[in-house]
């Protein structure tokens, strides 16, 4: 398959890097305005595969011609360009897939496009990260093992395997992200009924073999589809896993009002200045992971009934990062689910068209497999009642 990974950011070049490795993929269009570093990557890497092309993604052209090339684009652009890129993919006729943007209603901007891509038959599937991405796919698989689904639960949580003082963490993936998530409430279902929660709070204590001392708590953006994909829960909730203390200090600077876009203060100098923009330079060059390493932690709980029974099925994952790469492990543990999803699309064994929402789409017994030839291990954990069956 030909695949056009639009964007030559540490994400693009990151699944690039992970296709090059597929036998799946005979070539890859990696397209970018700024091909600088891009360049050097490719050097590197080395491989008959990969060519660069120059792209503006503004330019509907150079667009148009870049996604043409391609069975299956993956989309790894700022999310402002999600709604647009998916337009075209519908246009020319070929499957898309993309990074998420659930901020600001993006995802939900490209779902309206449903029929016009069953029309072309094409497929495109948003909100292919870790959470929402990977999440979403292994609450689909537990859900589809019961008959009926009472609750889901995740955690996601990129952390330094060091401390760091007073915050005790590090930049894994993106502090503007980090902050959005702090600050816009979180969206949970309680009771079968939907709701706002403020972040950082019902902080909660977690445990995951190799590491002591961990808190998890409710951010924002983690759900994605998945309150529309399953209108019947009574429980579902997202909580970001950091090390405890974390969310007491932050949840400060929240309601101090630094985090939050827009909130300005006149200097005596006379200069107004954004104060998330301060914070974010200041804590940008205090958080930086450098060389230390990182570690993803990552739980989903699907609970309902089986057979007349309760019953659970439990997901977790630990990834590091890669020795060989100066990448995070957030990262390539994204780069790994949209490498493979997209893959799973072009090769045939995804076969819904429309826009379809990863929960939906994605065959979860499929993706653990192919997730752990990428060196990720999902593990599986299933409960009946009071007996325990461990895969």
């Amino acid at each position: 398959m030909k695949v056009t990974i639009l964007g030559a950011g540490l994400m693009g070049k990151e699944i690039a890097r992970d296709m090059v490795n597929s036998p799946k993929v005979d070539k890859i269009y990696l397209a970018d305005l700024h091909l600088d570093e891009a360049q050097a990557f490719a050097e590197k890497l080395n491989s008959d595969k990969l060519e660069l092309l120059k792209v503006d993604a503004n330019d509907e052209k150079q667009l148009k011609d870049a996604m043409s090339k391609a069975d299956v684009v993956v989309n790894a652009l700022f999310y402002s360009f999600n709604v647009q890129v998916a337009k075209m993919a519908i246009e020319v006729g070929v499957h898309s897939v993309d990074l998420g943007g659930h901020i600001g209603g993006v995802t939900d901007e490209v779902l309206k496009l449903d029929a016009q891509a069953k029309d072309r038959g094409i497929t495109i599937i948003p909100d292919l990260g870790v959470a929402p991405g990977m999440t979403n796919i292994l609450a689909g698989y537990g859900a589809s093992k019961l008959d009926h689904v009472r609750q889901i639960k995740l955690y996601v949580g990129g952390i330094p395997l060091v401390k760091n003082p007073p915050l005790n963490y590090n930049v894994v993936f993106s502090l503007d992200g980090v902050f959005d998530h702090y600050t816009d409430p979180a969206v949970v279902i309680r009771h079968g009924r939907q709701k706002e929660l403020q972040s950082l709070t019902e902080i909660e204590n977690l445990y995951f073999p190799g590491f002591s001392g961990l808190e998890a708590f409710h951010t924002s953006g983690g759900l994605s589809t998945l309150p529309q994909s399953f209108p019947e829960l009574q429980t579902l909730e997202y909580k970001t896993i950091r090390y405890a203390g974390h969310a007491e200090k932050f949840k400060l600077l929240v309601e101090l009002g630094l985090t939050k876009r827009g909130n300005k203060v006149k200097l005596k100098t006379g200069e107004t200045v954004d104060i998330r923009d301060v914070l974010h330079s200041y804590l940008d060059e205090q958080l930086q992971l450098g060389d230390k390493t990182d570690a993803i932690l990552l739980r989903v709980e699907v609970h309902g009934e089986l057979r007349e029974e309760r019953a659970s099925f439990e997901y977790d994952m630990v990834a590091y990062r890669d020795a060989d790469s100066r990448e995070t492990a957030m990262a390539l543990a994204t780069a790994s689910t949209i490498s493979v999803v997209a893959q799973l699309v072009g090769d045939g064994t995804i076969k819904k068209r429309g826009v379809v929402p990863p929960e939906i789409a994605v065959p979860g017994e499929v993706y653990m497999s192919e997730m752990n030839n990428h060196g990720v291990t999902i593990r599986e954990t299933q409960l009946m009642s009071t007996n325990i069956i461990k895969g």
